[in-house]
């Protein structure tokens, strides 16, 4: 039963966070942001959703207190990417090709994808930020990690995300892939790569358990005309911060 439970989070994953709508009736129901199907009723839309409500290590989360210890760094290897855009009604998302991934501990996790939020689901001393990004990754046997980035707005765009926008589906649920465009989630990433560490979930139904969360203490950086193109395709798309519980966040030194 674990083993069907973390194959079915990782092919959730590699589909994105947010199931694309021709996809919602077999992985249990339709949801969205706002209204009857809102992330406080996700619980009760589906069985299949029931972390949703009643689990214990739920994401996103407010950084508050933290406990400062030696993190391991994480090792970043990403390799240009053959561009693969796709809109799946919940957020865009960026599909990557094998050959990329991140190493922590002496763990690996091989990049499937990374996506935005609008606003940042994760905050920071009760900060929320414009943007946030989530590359999400899985080890060989389906066990998940998401290194998160909270984004501002600031006076330089960022290249990388500019070829994402001018290569934006025209359809949902459709994947775009420009020929001759390629993409390096690096240039993606902050300088700097400290960072909090916490166990957590998947934001978006069915918020499976068991995800690591690695999120950078330093920002990325986008335009605000950038963020505009997201922010009317995505006005809200952002999980409200989840009760802490019992967990410890541990921010590297």
């Amino acid at each position: 039963m674990h083993k069907r439970i973390m194959l079915t989070a990782l092919a959730l994953a590699m589909t994105s966070l947010a199931p694309a709508s021709g996809q919602e009736h077999k992985q249990g129901g339709h949801w969205g942001y706002e209204g009857a199907e809102g992330p406080e009723h996700w619980g009760e839309l589906s069985a299949s959703f029931s972390a949703c409500k009643t689990g214990k290590e739920q994401s996103p989360i407010n950084i508050g207190r933290t406990e400062k210890v030696s993190l391991p760094a994480i090792q970043f290897d990403y390799q240009p990417s053959p561009l693969a855009v796709v809109d799946n009604g919940h957020t865009i998302q960026v599909n990557y090709a094998a050959g990329s991934w991140i190493e922590v501990g002496g763990h690996r996790y091989e990049l499937k994808q990374f996506h935005f939020h609008h606003p940042s689901e994760n905050e920071v001393a009760g900060k929320q930020f414009p943007l946030e990004l989530h590359l999400v990754h899985a080890d060989a046997g389906g066990k998940l990690a998401v290194v998160g980035v909270l984004i501002s707005t600031g006076p330089k765009g960022n290249a990388a995300l500019q070829s994402v926008w001018d290569n934006l589906p025209k359809e949902k649920n459709k994947e775009a892939r420009p020929g001759g465009i390629t993409i390096n989630a690096a240039d993606l990433l902050p300088k700097q790569h400290a960072y909090y560490s916490f166990p957590g979930s998947l934001t978006t139904p069915p918020c499976s358990e068991g995800v690591a969360w690695l999120l950078l203490k330093a920002q990325g950086e986008v335009s605000a005309a950038q963020l505009n193109v997201f922010a009317r395709l995505y006005p809200h798309n952002a999980r409200p911060v989840q009760k802490q519980n019992s967990r410890v966040v541990s921010e590297s030194n």
